[in-house]
């Protein structure tokens, strides 16, 4: 017998439905990298909780969509394969997006920016597919309405309950994940649905990515803030170099892989302003994580086949798909 409990959840929703936020708001601290630009997280991150005796493994998934690149298949089946493993699954819906499809106000369309009223009168359709795909899933399943603080009450309830008459969910949680709402009773309750059992991280451990695949992202944060209009989708970051220094700081060498010249004149900027400013705000943020000083080289590299370079998805922590 233990006191202790422990298991894993498995955060699966569209893109930009706010699961990332969502995982450092429940840690605490930065884990998984945000972006307004769909699909930032390519692969699996995961955030440990502690919830009095209970230790919650929350697993943050690349954002379902319809696969169409290489690149996009891996990454879907990164986020089902996490689903399958997962002792409870969290369906995230970004309600104000979900809503703003077919919602309308007494002025017209449902505004990106106030709560609106209207009953939603159908899913979108990438919540239909994923509903249909959970369906399937035999796995405890809670549902999670984010954005709460932008739609009205009474709009939620209609979506929470044509969401639960699709699919049967244990518990329906209604949060914000910018503003902290409902994220208490979230935790609290997925604490007393893991099962018995030893931790499986230290106490002070808040994720297991390793710090320097952790740098590698907060720079590719930083490289789609900087660029979201002008730099397509395809780029990506790794960290080549990690040495700890005499004085306890941290020389880091990371390289930006890009698929066109045109791409990387654009990382550089004119007289490598852009990459400076892009450097200056990874460092910073990889210094905190680190929690000791660093010294942040970066390198920019035009590789025309990288989405179909399997080292590049094993880099990146991808199963290669093979068509």
């Amino acid at each position: 017998m233990t006191d202790t409990s422990c298991g894993f959840v498995a955060l699966i929703g569209a893109p930009n439905a706010g699961k990332s936020t969502l995982i450092n708001a429940l840690v605490g601290s930065k884990v998984s990298v945000v972006s307004r630009k769909a699909q930032t997280t390519r692969t699996t991150v995961r955030g440990i909780v502690i919830e009095g005796a209970a230790q919650i493994i929350f697993v943050d998934t690349p954002g379902l969509f319809a696969p169409k690149r290489r690149l996009d298949r891996a990454m879907a089946a990164s986020a089902w394969g996490a689903a399958a493993d997962a002792d409870v699954l969290a369906l995230l819906i970004d309600a104000r997006q979900e809503l703003s499809g077919s919602a309308k106000t007494d002025r017209g369309a449902a505004s990106s920016d106030t709560p609106h009223a209207s009953a939603p009168h159908a899913l979108s359709e990438q919540t239909e597919t994923i509903v249909r795909a959970l369906n399937e899933s035999t796995t405890r399943k809670v549902l999670v309405l984010n954005k709460i603080d932008l739609v009205d009450r009474p709009t939620l309830l209609a979506l929470a309950e044509k969401l639960n008459a699709t699919l049967k969910f244990e518990e329906t949680f209604m949060i914000s994940a910018v503003t902290g709402d409902g994220l208490d009773q979230l935790r609290e309750r997925l604490g007393r649905m893991m099962a018995p059992g030893p931790w499986l991280y230290p106490e002070d451990q808040i994720t297991d990515a390793p710090i320097r695949a952790l740098a590698a992202e907060i720079t590719r944060e930083k490289l789609f803030e900087r660029l979201h209009d002008e730099l397509p989708y395809q780029a990506t970051v790794e960290t080549d170099s990690w040495k700890e220094l005499p004085d306890g700081s941290v020389r880091i060498e990371q390289t930006i892989f890009v698929s066109r010249d045109s791409h990387k004149k654009i990382v550089l900027g004119e007289g490598g302003r852009t990459i400076k400013s892009i450097g200056t705000a990874a460092r910073k943020e990889i210094a905190e994580a680190n929690d000791g000083p660093v010294h942040l080289f970066l390198f920019v590299k035009v590789r025309a086949n990288w989405l179909d370079d399997p080292e590049r998805y094993r880099a990146m922590g991808l199963e290669f798909p093979k068509s």
